[in-house]
């Protein structure tokens, strides 16, 4: 494990993002909210928070960290749900992980609640797009 005592405390911050892809229809059932499992979207946002928080219990050593906020968001895109999560922290180390643990954690609970609808569900692109704070400053993923 890295040793991070001799850091300063900053806020921090990161934001990762991924996609779950399905087809129209089922896209149309999540957002509708009308799968026979229940509101895929809500428990996909609790679970992406859950996820955040246990990172380091999931993850080998990742610094268990105290975490200020963690925003899950959803949007429709052609190809079915787009995921970002916000994280947030005033540490000695990034949120990083927690982020991408939160948007992989989120898609993996709306694919087991599509699956019974749609075989063909497939989770792509878990990607950080933002960090900052700490002694790298701000870093943001080159969108083109």
């Amino acid at each position: 494990m890295v040793d991070v005592t001799a850091k300063n405390v900053t806020d921090r911050e990161a934001l990762a993002a991924g996609s779950v892809l399905m087809s129209p229809a089922t896209a149309d059932l999540v957002f509708e909210r009308r799968l026979d499992k229940g509101d895929a979207l809500e428990v996909a946002r609790i679970a992406g928070i859950m996820a955040a928080k246990k990172t380091s219990e999931l993850i080998p050593l990742c610094h268990p960290i105290a975490i200020g906020a963690v925003e899950v968001t959803f949007d429709r895109s052609a190809g079915g749900v787009e995921i970002e999560a916000l994280v947030r922290t005033s540490e000695r180390t990034g949120v990083e992980m927690e982020a991408l643990s939160a948007v992989s954690v989120a898609a993996l609970t709306i694919y087991d609640m599509v699956k019974g609808t749609e075989r063909a569900v497939a989770i792509t692109d878990v990607r950080l797009l933002r960090k900052s704070g700490g002694r790298s400053g701000l870093w943001e993923r080159d969108q083109r």
